[in-house]
């Protein structure tokens, strides 16, 4: 998978998964796929790369899914719903396979709204919807569509929890650079608190769009000690999260944040507003501290209490930590999906 990013990741580590579990034969169709020789040289080529990724997707989807019983779509809003996700659903329900949908955006009201019949009219071909969080299934319902709920999950093998003894004033975002993530939101937050404490630093993760707005708001708040490291990979991520000892997030709008879980994991106290589906997964002042959304100085609050209070910071980071052990690891999880596989099977 070339595309970084919850998804990819989500997928990634359920097909890991699956195919170490006896009776289950797993494959993948990837939307963007990676084209041989000169034929790569066309997904250089803006709106031809759109075209030429389609029809080999499309293609590969009609060769590949006769062989298998369920196709699992992932799906974010929008254009990207309709490249891939949409083709998917027809296609496995034109050769009479079960369909689960697996939807992952924030954006979901919005997205049936303008989209209308076209989306709600295809996600409805889907045997099953899924989704993370009980806050997309409330949208669902409002649009007269059933899903059902499977959370992310993490492998907390992998991850190596750190007690912060004493709290250091080093935040991290890790959002990508697009409006609904609200990043001057954080930002500000991050000037309240540098005005309280001169020496706090500020390290950012991340691409998209709002990239030069982002730098831009940094000079303009004279925010000093910011640390931006752009596009980085999951390996460096994890690296980052052991620098940090505060993890800082400000959505307006958010289904399922797997950065909340890595942080969880990690031993980051996490300070969040509570768009969307983090009110599911973030339980205010027992495994973070949350605020509503578009509060700045909330946040602010919030980081500065943690830092004068480590003990406090530290009963946050472990009850974060019991809750995705919990939860949202595999053998919570991945018992569902087998579940749901069956269910589609059958039908």
């Amino acid at each position: 998978m070339r595309i970084l990013g919850g998804q990819a990741i989500q997928a990634q580590r359920l097909m890991e998964h699956l195919s170490r579990t006896p009776g289950i034969e797993v494959g993948f169709v990837a939307h963007d796929p990676k084209l041989p020789g000169p034929l790569s040289v066309l997904q250089r080529i803006r709106y031809i790369r759109t075209v030429v990724n389609a029809v080999t997707y499309v293609a590969t989807l009609l060769l590949r899914v006769p062989r298998y019983d369920v196709v699992h779509t992932f799906s974010a809003a929008y254009w990207s719903y309709f490249l891939a996700p949409m083709p998917a659903i027809v296609i496995g329900r034109l050769f009479g396979k079960g369909v689960i949908l697996n939807y992952r955006s924030g954006e979901l009201e919005d997205h049936l709204e303008r989209w209308g019949k076209l989306a709600v009219g295809t996600m409805g071909l889907a045997t099953r919807i899924v989704t993370p969080t009980p806050y997309l299934t409330g949208v669902y319902a409002r649009f007269g569509l059933e899903a059902d709920v499977i959370p992310n999950y993490l492998d907390v093998e992998r991850l190596e929890y750190r007690t912060r003894e004493n709290m250091r004033p080093v935040f991290l975002i890790n959002r990508l650079f697009e409006p609904l993530y609200n990043y001057p939101c954080s930002l500000e937050a991050f000037r309240l608190i540098q005005e309280a404490v001169p020496d706090a630093s500020l390290i950012i993760a991340g691409y998209g769009p709002l990239k030069n707005d982002i730098l831009g708001w940094i000079e303009e708040k004279n925010l000093r000690n910011v640390s931006f490291r752009g596009k980085v990979s999951h390996n460096e991520m994890m690296r980052l999260y052991e620098e940090a000892d505060i993890y800082l997030n400000s959505p307006d709008l958010d289904c399922f944040p797997g950065s909340i879980l890595d942080a969880f994991a990690m031993g980051l106290p996490v300070v969040t507003t509570n768009a969307g589906g983090i009110r599911h997964i973030v339980e205010h002042d027992r495994t973070g501290w949350m605020v509503e959304c578009g509060d700045a100085v909330g946040l602010a609050t919030g980081a500065l209490k943690l830092l004068r209070n480590p003990d406090r910071a530290r009963q946050l980071a472990e009850a974060g930590r019991a809750e995705l052990e919990k939860r949202y690891v595999w053998p919570a999880v991945g018992p569902q999906w087998e579940d749901m596989y069956a269910m589609v099977a059958a039908r």
